[in-house]
């Protein structure tokens, strides 16, 4: 019956992507010494949404659910409202120098999410409110690099645009690195809500991407997020307000005809794109990979999942302290990114291609 309750929530929202509306509410009380902590307690309170104050947005208990996987799916229906106090940046390479900490969590159901590994067991979403602290020291860890251009990647724990119709958190982060010479925004998103960023004052100092990928991998693998469509069209809208554009496509999965499904995707890209998206143009490639924590997560929330996990078929990758993951061996790897650096080459002979992972 739980399956049966996720699988039909799973497949409302993958139809839909309508804005993110939270079932239930939790607030740290220093929250609300925050403006933004104020106006979001009240509207949610407005709004009859159930609210409860936590004592830490790491330590939220009272989720209803009477097993874990509809834990699980009342957790990815939580809000928590809280105070970053951790205020040292995590580095994000390849995709930029720091991670700067605006949420953490996702209200989309990807199966092969690596939040099942980094908020394994705090998968609700939270949303900081000291901003403007936030906002202090990315500017210090700018000026720790002076005359060097400092990147900082937006979507490390969270797809910001999901919920960014709540906070206004980056348009706020947009606008302040469009004020910093030598910094720079990114961020990437599965998500069409752009709308209220189109006029924000980002001076070409914000790199906004989009998440793409083969039909076969969005239809089985990325409940609760926009369409290829809605998604090409939002690049679109984001091209002609005169944000520099990218794509990252991953994770890229290895299935029956994916050397056909990603020439379609690459091939569409290339049709539907418009030509203001064309003149700073980046793709960012990564390969679909899993820790053995991720797997035993994401086989309880999703065990109906068509993902292939299987170890003994892959390479294991040592990463940073000592932990490591499962990638293709060498042979595929090699064949997904010859493929797909050939196909951007032939389509898009005019973007940058800045990693293959």
């Amino acid at each position: 019956m739980v399956t049966t309750l996720l699988e039909a929530s799973e497949k409302a929202s993958q139809t839909s992507a309508g804005l993110f509306v939270p079932d239930y509410v939790f607030v740290e009380p220093n929250a609300l010494n925050y403006p933004l902590g104020q106006e979001l307690y009240q509207r949610f309170k407005a709004q009859g949404i159930p609210l409860q104050m936590t004592t830490s947005h790491n330590q939220v208990r009272g989720i209803p659910g009477e097993t874990e996987v509809e834990k699980y799916r009342n957790a990815k229906r939580t809000l928590v409202i809280g105070v970053r106090k951790t205020l040292k940046f995590e580095t994000s390479k390849p995709s930029a120098e720091y991670a700067i900490p605006l949420a953490t969590g996702c209200a989309a159901h990807c199966h092969y999410c690596y939040l099942n590994t980094n908020i394994g067991s705090k998968p609700y979403i939270r949303v900081y409110v000291n901003t403007d602290e936030i906002f202090a020291q990315a500017k210090k860890y700018i000026e720790e690099r002076p005359g060097e251009i400092t990147r900082f990647e937006a979507a490390c724990t969270s797809d910001p645009v999901s919920i960014e119709h709540l906070t206004g958190n980056l348009r706020r982060a947009i606008e302040f690195m469009g004020e910093q010479e030598y910094g720079r925004l990114r961020f990437v998103t599965k998500f069409h809500h752009v709308d209220s960023l189109l006029d924000a004052k980002h001076n070409g100092h914000t790199r906004f991407r989009f998440s793409m990928n083969a039909d076969y991998v969005i239809k089985n693998f990325e409940p609760g997020t926009s369409s290829f469509a809605q998604r090409i069209e939002a690049a679109g809208k984001v091209a002609k307000a005169g944000y520099p554009l990218g794509f990252i496509l991953a994770p890229l999965y290895w299935f029956d005809g994916w050397v056909e499904g990603y020439t379609d995707l690459l091939e569409r890209l290339h049709k539907q794109l418009v030509p203001e998206a064309l003149g700073d143009l980046t793709f960012e490639l990564i390969q679909h990979r899993f820790t053995k924590v991720a797997k035993n997560l994401i086989l309880q929330r999703y065990p109906k999942t068509k993902l292939t996990m299987n170890e003994e078929e892959r390479k294991y990758k040592w990463g940073k302290y000592g932990k490591g993951k499962y990638v293709y061996p060498d042979v595929q790897a090699k064949a997904l990114q010859a493929h797909l650096e050939g196909e951007i080459a032939r389509l898009f002979p005019q973007a940058k291609i800045e990693y293959f992972t």
